[in-house]
């Protein structure tokens, strides 16, 4: 009995893997406002009425990919952190920025779906919350463990200190992520970390094409100037 329950389950997680590569190429198709689940299972030579036992709505569906999205590339980026010397910051700081450059790179309609434009009529769950935050994490972590070591020195000197309305957030942002680092350094992170993905976008939607001809030097450099505000030493 428990044998031939395990092969159902192998059978369950084989098809539900099928309907998830089925529907990422349609992603890349159509568009995530284009997703049908009708369409996932006529390639498939389903029934339509059998892909429900799996996904019962198309919003289900894309939960599915959305997790799994950023689940990738929050693998990708605790990888790339993990290989670097845990005293060196910076490296593990541009490890982490690239990481996430060549994740989007392979995977641009994953990309797109997770932060692009929202899908019409689809509302994320909370249940996407904590794959979403695994990038985030590390990228915290190495602030954290860099201001401990007592080796980071913010340059904000002049700059207005965080506005008082940010405390709830940083409160709030601070317990997510599991850390302790100050407003101030958890707005400038903020304010790093917008800047990378921004990079990231505008160079997979087309918004660098005749701008750049070497993108992945200008991604690196503004890395190191982000790297630079937030106050990680060189090498």
């Amino acid at each position: 009995m428990n044998a031939s329950r395990t092969a159902r389950e192998r059978v369950r997680a084989e098809l539900i893997s099928e309907i998830k590569d089925v529907a990422r190429r349609h992603l890349a198709a159509e568009g995530a406002a284009g997703l049908s689940l009708r369409a996932v299972a006529r390639e498939l030579g389903m029934v339509s009425s059998a892909i429900y036992r799996y996904f019962p709505s198309r919003d289900d569906l894309l939960t599915a990919l959305i997790i799994e999205a950023f689940n990738a590339v929050g693998e990708a980026v605790e990888t790339a952190d993990a290989a670097c010397p845990r005293d060196r910051h910076l490296d593990r700081w541009m490890a982490a920025c690239r990481a996430v450059r060549t994740w989007a790179l392979a995977h641009p309609h994953e990309y797109a779906l997770i932060h692009g434009s929202p899908v019409p009529g689809y509302v994320a769950p909370q249940d996407t919350a904590v794959a979403a935050a695994r990038d985030a994490m590390v990228m915290t972590a190495i602030l954290s463990d860099a201001s401990a070591s007592g080796t980071l020195t913010p340059r904000l000197t002049g700059l207005p200190p965080a506005p008082a309305s940010f405390a709830p957030d940083a409160d709030r942002l601070r317990e997510a992520l599991q850390t302790a680092v100050p407003d101030d350094l958890m707005l400038a992170g903020l304010m790093a970390w917008t800047q990378i993905y921004g990079f990231i976008s505008f160079e997979l939607f087309g918004m660098y094409n005749n701008v750049l001809d070497t993108p992945a030097d200008a991604f690196d450099h503004t890395a190191m100037v982000q790297a630079h505000i937030l106050g990680f030493s060189p090498p």
